[in-house]
């Protein structure tokens, strides 16, 4: 996404269920528009519509609300004029509030306290885990481009929760042969950065013993608008033929079990079992 994000303007559908979504709801506007249609079809294609449409919203609705820190962080994640970045960024790279809560409920589950964090955008998925952590839990966060990392650490800082997290800003590669010469070691860890690293992210964190034991690795968009089984070859785009590389690869090493949980573009739960 280019050009200036204003309050107003609802992010592009980026997921699996937001995609199909607005392609059904394309579909029974162009039947309706068509003439002579079959009413019967026309029903049944806005009943597809709207079952599809109407997942996500209900999904948020029954999610424990996000905290105030979270919304504002968002809300000027929406606003910012991503022009004044260089690369790449747009506000649709946010985790959001229910994907948030995810995380955090994974911090609590796994009784986490140190957490790391490989791509940060504007620190909405920190700052989540953040919130969830004891007070004296760490988040070690790295974030490549230094303008990002700024707008994160000025939102952190709006929170409590935001002492605890520490921005490393640099390649990802750098920073984790940094943390395992340091003889760092996370129970939680959440990557969500270049999908064309993260197998060499995932093996950094195998072969550099940067988990600890029992410690649990997120991937984000392991899904990746569908394209993993929608798409190859030529047709699949660079992050999408990268995916669906990473998750061949995931689901052939024999150091580790996974699953693929389908919320929002896809989150792998990984752990080492050899």
């Amino acid at each position: 996404m280019t050009g200036r994000t204003d309050a107003a303007t609802a992010p592009r559908p980026v997921t699996p269920g937001g995609i199909l979504a607005a392609r059904l709801a394309e579909v029974c506007e162009r039947v309706a528009a068509s003439g002579g249609q079959d009413d019967a079809l026309l029903a049944e294609l806005r009943e597809l519509r709207d079952l599809a449409a109407g997942l996500d919203p209900y999904v948020e609705a029954v999610t424990t609300p996000e905290s105030p820190a979270l919304a504002a962080l968002a809300r000027r994640t929406r606003e910012h004029d991503w022009d004044a970045l260089d690369g790449p960024l747009e506000q649709e790279m946010l985790s959001g509030h229910v994907e948030g809560q995810f995380l955090r409920t994974l911090v609590h589950a796994t009784r986490a306290r140190s957490i790391l964090e490989v791509g940060l955008f504007t620190g909405y998925s920190a700052l989540a885990m953040a919130e969830a952590l004891p007070a004296d839990g760490r988040l070690v966060a790295l974030e490549l481009d230094p303008g990002v990392a700024a707008l994160a650490r000025e939102c952190f800082a709006a929170s409590p929760a935001g002492a605890r997290i520490e921005v490393r800003v640099g390649p990802a590669a750098d920073g984790l042969a940094d943390l395992a010469r340091a003889g760092e070691r996370f129970d939680l860890v959440f990557v969500d950065a270049d999908k064309g690293g993260y197998r060499a992210y995932l093996d950094a964190l195998l072969d550099g013993d940067l988990l600890a034991e029992h410690a649990l690795v997120c991937v984000d968009n392991t899904l990746m608008q569908g394209e993993p089984w929608t798409r190859d070859g030529a047709d699949a785009s660079p992050n999408g033929a990268a995916i669906a590389a990473f998750n061949a690869a995931v689901a052939a090493d024999p150091r580790v079990e996974q699953v693929l949980v389908p919320l929002r573009d896809g989150v792998t739960l990984i752990r080492r079992v050899a």
